[in-house]
């Protein structure tokens, strides 16, 4: 590779380099960190894992340090639209530019070791963050947590936002062995906040096998609020005793925990926009229990609502339709680009007989069929990562 090709050249070529997308374990990717950084990175870190709420969590703490004197990094994934959304400094994305340079500095270290399209995601935060300068870097877990790559940083602080059934192939499919994966980021004798209000045996006992120092948060914040859902009070409950954890060293007042609260922002969490007279809402659950918050949020209001959905093909789909039916009148199926998407065929058939559905060419005729519906006055659109990337260029169009 040279520093001449583009960024999408090179995330192409990250894809080339193993057979397998996910691939979990630390080996490979801490032979090039100690590379990278063989005294450890210079900033403080939090770590936020979980089954859902992580990224509504990343930008609680990332929006009350930008009320501060400090520089805050974020380093979150998926991206929606653009790759860059990956890395914020200060709440700006970083460019083409910087993103290329940490690839490079990364391929001049790797020399014969295998990465994958993540780890080089993940290595590459930590050098942008690292030239960046930043006091604090927030680092959202892809998957699990003991074996997924984020976790080669020893954290500062530990956040474990939620335990719930998804990525079974990957995790075990029961909320103990779930537990446990989530639990490794914890390290002895640092703080861990953890949201969970029922938290699995695996994650207490592991906890108090390394000495971790756990604060449960059952208590919702109560005050202004960026983001809409009664679930989202309770992260930023979590995302201020993350904030509070690290206050010895870096203090905040209240009222920069009160503004970074208010001022918070996220996309595709309960998010809203007019099109028309209709209501469209964008939001990324994509499993059962993620699925289950959305719909008690939807429930809040009386409107006549109808879906457009589609999921990866390894999701619990049927759970998250039976979630989701009583609250929508009628569901369009769209395809999706992703290679583990399923296919809308298959998907109409998870559906039962008392369920009303249409199955469309593509994400934009499910739009404009919907926008058509004199009777509806809102529009659900989720499933998964990829159908919101797919809607959003659409709704970008019309708005």
């Amino acid at each position: 590779m040279t520093s001449k090709k583009t960024l999408d050249d090179w995330l192409a070529w990250q894809e080339t380099l193993m057979e397998e997308t996910i691939v979990l374990g630390l080996d490979r990717v801490q032979l090039v960190y100690e590379k990278l950084f063989p005294n450890g990175v210079p900033f403080k870190v939090i770590t936020v894992a979980g089954t859902n709420g992580k990224g509504s969590t990343v930008s609680f703490i990332d929006s009350i340090y930008q009320q501060s004197k400090y520089k805050v990094g974020r380093s979150t994934s998926p991206h929606l639209l653009k790759y860059n959304e990956r890395y914020a400094v200060d709440g700006e994305d970083a460019s083409d530019d910087v993103i290329i340079e940490a690839f490079e500095i990364i391929e001049g270290k790797r020399e014969d070791i295998k990465l994958t399209y993540f780890e080089f995601s993940t290595l590459a935060a930590f050098i942008i963050f690292e030239k960046a300068e930043v006091d604090i870097a927030i680092l959202e877990v892809g998957l699990g947590g003991r074996l997924d790559s984020v976790n080669v940083v020893d954290s500062d602080v530990s956040v474990i936002t939620n335990i719930a059934i998804d990525h079974t192939d990957y995790l075990g499919d029961t909320r103990e062995a779930i537990g446990r994966e989530k639990a490794g980021v914890m390290r002895g004798s640092r703080p861990c906040i953890c949201g969970d209000q029922d938290p699995p045996q695996s994650l207490l006992a592991y906890a108090k096998e390394i000495g971790t120092d756990i604060t449960f948060v059952s208590k919702a914040y109560e005050d202004e609020i960026g983001l809409e859902g009664d679930h989202q009070r309770l992260n930023a409950a979590v995302a201020i005793k993350a904030v509070e954890s690290l206050a010895v060293q870096n203090p905040i007042s209240k009222s920069m925990i009160s503004e970074g609260i208010k001022n918070a922002s996220i996309r595709a969490r309960f998010e809203k926009f007019e099109i028309g007279d209709k209501t469209i809402i964008l939001d990324v659950a994509h499993n059962p229990a993620a699925v289950k918050t959305l719909v008690e949020t939807l429930s809040k209001s009386s409107m006549q609502t109808v879906a457009i959905f589609s999921a990866l093909v390894d999701k619990d789909i049927i759970e998250m339709i039976e979630l989701a039916s009583k609250a929508i009148k009628h569901w369009y199926l769209v395809p999706l680009s992703s290679e583990r998407a399923i296919e809308s065929e298959v998907l109409n058939k998870k559906f039962s007989s008392s369920d009303s559905t249409t199955i469309c060419q593509d994400m934009e005729s499910a739009i404009h069929g919907s926008l058509a519906l004199r009777e509806v006055e809102r529009i659900v659109i989720f499933g998964s990562f990829y159908t919101i990337a797919d809607a959003s260029i659409i709704i970008n169009k019309l708005r």
